[in-house]
């Protein structure tokens, strides 16, 4: 929102009490407080009929420090509020001198100058990072009356912001507006389903508003050298939260807002749909699944979308009797052939569900201030909608999930949640301008812990459309709506890395495109990146999804790009459990693993799958593609071709390829298992070492579907010696050279030729050497 009329002038109607000066300070409890004036005060005379803003500065935990901004502190606070953590016994150093004072938590310091003019400047070690100068911090009236407050944060020359949610316009945000609400409005616009009011900068800090109704953003717009946002009301929160890595931005943000839980290891494998608004039975399905396993086509979960409830009954919980007799059976029969199941839902109740009696009777339904049950037509007639402020609501809601998991469903599709009223009724009470975003917490809270307690936390995950802060916690998350063309091909991408440099550990898209039918090559092109995701999922609107509905060569990339991931599930895994410890993405910007690299920081076509293997997915029918290979000496991973980088690369790829290269002095973990997702990943795996540089030294961890380590190997060169140390499960696996030379011995191993050894009988304690020629 913008409150000025260029750089001098604020807008006709608006009135704005800026901080000008420190009155004077107070110390307490862990807090640093400045009362602030809004007008120079020279004598006693200019205390009266003026504003003091209060500003509290506080740190939840090291390197991170809070700042409330507050102009009338009587206002009640309904809630809800995001649930952050703070460390234990966590104590920071204060103190004030004649030149003003100062907070320090960590490495990150803030700094507030005494004198005529406000100031407040954030420090890394003595380096200042950000900060907000004279007449920054504002208390806002408009021409109706409402109030907001105002911050705005100096960028330095060069300083990119990304993240706040999952974001299809473009990856760097300068020049943005962004307003922090969520909305069903597809990849091809400015609307977003996930909407986080986070940001990240390419100069290691990020900014975390802890507001959970409505953040309006002006990004190097409204005033170029700033990032303005503002909130409705008499008070607002912020965090400054500094690295210096971007990677540790993020461990650090997630530390407070909460790690992604870690999906188990099968729904890193194909998932294949009815589509939306297709014609389908049992038969069907079957005739899906069984073709997918005649053209030896890996699938292992198999999902139902809405059409499995009856028409205008959404939601109901109840398998559509004339199309499904015998649902309990059939998904027995489906899970005998190797499947998961997973059913679509969504928080909405149509006035013809059964559900729809019993929640208005109960009280489970939000409502209007007149006491009604709020009712649309929109999406299905009559529609109401869950209260899950509710405990009680809570609980009906779970109870028939706990039904359907009983039957044998293993995951939901948590679809919608972000069409939420403002003028309703909550049952605790809670501000419903503040729900509007917030909801969406709760509601997938809810679905994600039937899961947790019927299955338990090692098989939970859902598949989720909205979210807000804290919505990483229940993976996984998928991007929408969006058009079958390379454009929206793009658009995805970019959502996806925009959300994990929000705190999301895992991403799914709709490979070929929801809306519409892709033409065979963009499918093609689209599975390829897909498979290459951290979930993969084909599904549709009004068409099917299964591969041979193309063409006979788009079984032929479902079949090689599915097997290549089911091989790479053990360095998968291992990126996985990162995301769950340390909050960064599994697919990651590319600015996250080469934050001194000045080349990778608008990087939005290519991004790392895990720390080792770069993906560019190919948006063009012909496969010309652009890729940037940052410094180092890169291995293709499906040709073994070894390029320098450093540069650009222009390079043509068929429908079976892709740029995909593996990042030099790295080992990369290659299961036995082509055909699933979920199995022994450390048995009889493949360590493949790449272009393993004198002086350097590289590790890997595989881990089982519990995420626990079962075998760390660490490979280091000196000269023509390469020593492999280590701990193992006692199970086989083979060690690979690539680009690294010839062996021409091995101590404590056995050759099994020129590049490869193999420890036949694992040991608890790994050690041998290799001697190339």
């Amino acid at each position: 929102m913008k409150f000025t009329d260029g750089n001098w002038l604020i807008r006709e109607g608006f009135n704005l009490s800026t901080a000008v000066q420190v009155h004077d300070f107070e110390i307490k409890d862990n807090t640093l407080t400045a009362y602030v004036s809004t007008t120079p005060i020279h004598d006693r005379g200019g205390m009266i009929n003026t504003t003091l803003l209060t500003v509290k500065f506080h740190s939840p935990m090291p390197d991170v420090i809070g700042v409330k901004l507050i102009h009338f502190d009587g206002v009640v606070d309904h809630g809800p509020s995001f649930e952050l953590a703070s460390a234990p016994g966590h104590q920071v150093e204060i103190k004030e001198d004649e030149h003003g004072a100062e907070l320090r938590s960590g490495n990150l310091s803030v700094r507030i100058a005494k004198g005529p003019q406000w100031s407040v400047d954030f420090f890394r070690g003595d380096e200042r990072i950000t900060g907000s100068g004279f007449k920054s911090i504002a208390h806002v009236t408009d021409p109706e009356g409402t109030t907001y407050m105002r911050e705005e944060l100096d960028l330095r020359v060069g300083e990119w912001v990304y993240g706040l949610g999952e974001r299809f316009t473009s990856f760097v945000k300068n020049g943005q507006i962004v307003d922090i609400w969520n909305k069903d409005g597809g990849t091809s616009s400015e609307q977003a389903y996930k909407n986080i009011p986070f940001y990240i900068t390419n100069k290691g800090y990020g900014v975390l508003v802890n507001h959970p109704g409505n953040v309006s953003y002006e990004i190097a717009s409204e005033k170029v050298k700033k990032v303005q946002f503002s909130v409705a009301g008499e008070s607002m929160e912020y965090f400054v939260i500094d690295g210096p890595e971007p990677k540790e931005v993020l461990r650090k943000y997630t530390d407070l807002t909460g790690k992604p839980a870690l999906p188990p290891a099968w729904t890193f494998g194909l998932w294949l749909t009815t589509s939306f608004t297709t014609e389908y039975d049992e038969a069907t399905v079957n005739s899906f699944v069984d073709g997918m396993a005649e053209r030896d086509l890996p699938l292992h979960v198999f999902h139902f979308d809405c059409f499995w409830m009856r028409e205008f009954q959404w939601t109901d919980f109840q398998w559509d009797a004339r199309v499904f007799p015998d649902p309990q059976g059939m998904l027995q029969r489906l899970k005998q052939k190797g499947l998961k199941i997973c059913v679509w839902i969504n928080p909405y109740i149509g006035q013809r569900s059964r559900l729809f009696e019993e929640g208005k009777k109960n009280g489970y339904l939000v409502k209007k201030p007149n006491g009604d049950v709020w009712q649309w037509n929109l999406w299905q007639p009559g529609m109401a909608l869950v209260d899950f402020t509710n405990p009680a609501a809570c609980e009906w809601f779970a109870g028939y999930l706990r039904e359907l998991v009983d039957m044998g469903v293993d995951s939901f599709k948590t679809d919608f949640g972000e069409r939420i009223p403002t003028d309703v009724v909550y049952h605790d009470g809670s501000d419903p301008v503040k729900m509007h975003n917030y909801y969406t917490f709760l509601y997938n809270k809810v679905v994600f812990d039937v899961l947790v307690e019927k299955l338990g936390k090692n098989e939970a995950a859902v598949f989720a459309r909205s979210a807000t802060v804290g919505g990483q916690q229940f993976p996984v998350h998928w991007g929408g709506d969006c058009y079958a063309d390379y454009e929206s091909m793009a658009e995805s991408l970019r959502g996806g890395l925009s959300l994990g440099l929000s705190g999301f550990g895992f991403w799914s898209h709709d490979i070929g495109g929801f809306e519409n039918t892709a033409p065979s090559h963009v499918f093609k092109r689209w599975l390829a990146f897909g498979l290459l995701s951290s979930h993969s999922r084909l599904h549709g609107s009004s068409s099917y999804r299964v591969p041979w509905a193309y063409d006979d060569e788009a079984v032929d990339v479902t079949r090689f790009f599915t097997k290549l991931k089911c091989r790479l599930m053990p360095y998968l895994y291992n990126s996985a459990v990162q995301a769950t410890e340390q909050g960064i993405p599994v697919m990651r910007a590319m600015l996250l693993e080469f934050p001194d690299d000045p080349a990778s920081e608008t990087l939005d076509r290519q991004y790392m799958l895990g720390d080792s293997i770069l993906v560019a997915p190919v948006f063009s029918e012909k496969g010309d593609v652009q890729v940037f290979l940052p410094e180092g000496r890169w291995t293709h991973l499906l040709t073994g071709e070894t390029v320098e980088g450093g540069k650009w690369r222009k390079e043509n790829h068929g429908f079976l390829s892709l740029p995909l290269y593996i990042r030099q002095n790295s080992i990369v973990a290659f299961g036995a298992n082509e055909l699933r997702p979920d199995y022994d990943f450390a048995d009889g795996v493949n360590l493949s070492v790449y272009s393993l540089a004198d002086g350097a030294n590289a590790t890997a961890v595989v881990r089982n579907q519990k995420g626990e380590t079962e075998l760390t190997v660490t490979a280091e060169r000196r000269g023509k010696t390469i020593t492999v140390t280590g701990s193992g499960s006692g199970k086989a696996f083979e060690l690979s050279l690539h680009d690294t030379g010839k062996i021409a011995s091995v101590s404590g191993a056995e050759r099994v030729d020129e590049a490869k050894v193999r420890i036949s009988a694992g040991q608890a304690e790994i050690k041998f050497s290799i001697e190339l020629e």
